[in-house]
């Protein structure tokens, strides 16, 4: 019998696990060390934005505070943004910018949305993804929304992913992503771990691509018309395996979940193998990744840059917001970064657009515990903090970048203000 002996060990608030694996004849036992290390969450001040860093000429500001939940960001033509807040359940409607720079009018557009996250706009509409839903409502012209009416009901459940987007793709049909519902498992569910394609009334629905594990955000290149999504790798494998992909997002392809990662790299810590095969003879069939990036760093939000506002380099290049691992020695993610596309419209690197949420001790150094403090207090003092764990990207009418982070229910303004 194949088994699975964790042990856990807790010092100085991180829990170190040993996972020992009796892995099928011909790859061996395979010993992952993996550590649970979840950053110190602090409360929002507005003093702490003083320690996000932006490249030259840019700034970074709060256009709204105390927003809640705020997950996914739509911008309509005429520079509304809609917001979903998953733990309330509700779209909010943000409005206008004030003689502060903070967002003039909110309000609730659409309520008892159990899990929504995912917003697309089209012809007037706002869609809504829940975990098992998709729902349109018409917009109004003050901005409020009609009745939703549901047009998909019976999306696989959710599990580990509850958490789906969606979008029109340049041949007008709706992508809905479906994270799996385990970290490694073999999906019972043919539309678990997979994008799916559908009309846009929710109709003729179907598989467009598979062994994703969740793939939350994802978009067209502008120029090519590429898809390219950013999907999460497994945890407890490690804390460098597996990395965080870009993957070039195709019709009919299988992109490795859970057997494989990367460039078709074999995952020896994969109990399973696929239905009728094995891991290294099903592995080279499948979809190579086309950049990776550091792992457990928990890509959320996607976003191509098509605003006038920031240097022409930027143009038609992509932001991701990297939530922030939990579960690796020394952090990863809790930033946005850029990924470069060369003039061909292909990407070519990962680079840091804004970090500083994360923090390697207390946001007060003046408060560092002194010579008589106790054992725990100096304890935490060393483990890192952090004050954003970040979701949905959007570009403003303006040109300028939104970044919603829902740990505090802040969402921040980028703009470049010249050299």
């Amino acid at each position: 019998m194949k088994t699975l002996l964790i042990c856990a060990a807790f010092v100085a608030g991180i829990q170190a696990v040993d996972a020992f694996a009796q892995l099928p004849p011909g790859d061996g036992p395979a010993t992952v060390s993996t550590t649970v290390n979840e950053p110190t969450p602090l409360k929002f001040d507005e003093a702490l934005l003083a320690r996000l860093s932006v490249p030259a000429g840019f700034k970074a500001s709060v256009w709204a505070r105390d927003a809640g939940n705020v997950r996914w960001m739509q911008v309509a033509p005429n520079g509304d943004v809609y917001v979903s807040r998953r733990e309330q359940g509700d779209v909010m409607l943000l409005r206008g910018t004030d003689a502060q720079g903070r967002v003039a009018e909110r309000r609730i557009v659409a309520q008892n949305l159990k899990w929504v996250h995912g917003l697309a706009l089209r012809g007037g509409q706002l869609y809504m993804a829940t975990d098992k839903k998709v729902l349109a409502a018409a917009v109004l012209p003050d901005g409020a929304l009609g009745e939703p009416r549901v047009l998909i009901d019976d999306l696989p459940d959710a599990g580990q992913h509850p958490n789906r987007t969606l979008a029109f793709g340049p041949d007008g049909l709706l992508y809905i992503t479906v994270g799996s519902t385990c970290n490694d498992c073999r999906e019972s569910n043919p539309e678990a771990a997979t994008i799916v394609q559908a009309q846009p009334d929710g109709r003729a629905r179907s598989v467009f691509a598979r062994g994703l594990r969740n793939t939350i955000g994802f978009g067209w290149h502008p120029a090519t018309g590429v898809m390219y999504g950013m999907d999460h790798g497994a945890d407890y494998h490690g804390d460098d395996w597996p990395p965080e992909e870009l993957n070039a997002l195709m019709q009919g392809k299988h992109y490795g979940w859970p057997f494989c990662y990367e460039r078709r790299v074999v995952d020896s810590r994969q109990f399973n193998d696929p239905p009728h095969s094995t891991k290294r003879d099903f592995c080279p069939t499948t979809e190579p990744s086309v950049l990776t990036y550091t792992a457990h760093a928990a890509p959320i939000g996607m976003v191509f840059y098509t605003g006038a506002q920031f240097p022409a380099e930027f143009r038609n290049d992509a932001f991701v917001a990297m939530r922030g691992s939990w579960n690796r020695g020394q952090p990863s993610g809790y930033k946005v970064v850029r990924v470069r596309f060369d003039a061909a419209g292909r990407p070519v690197a990962f680079e840091d657009f804004i970090s500083g949420w994360l923090m390697a001790g207390p946001a007060d150094t003046h408060a560092r515990p002194g010579p008589a403090a106790g054992e725990a207090e100096r304890r935490q003092a060393q483990r890192p903090s952090q004050f954003g764990r970040l979701a949905g990207l959007a570009v403003a009418a303006d040109g300028s970048l939104l970044v919603a982070e829902d740990q505090n229910g802040v969402i921040y303004r980028i703009q470049y203000q010249g050299r």
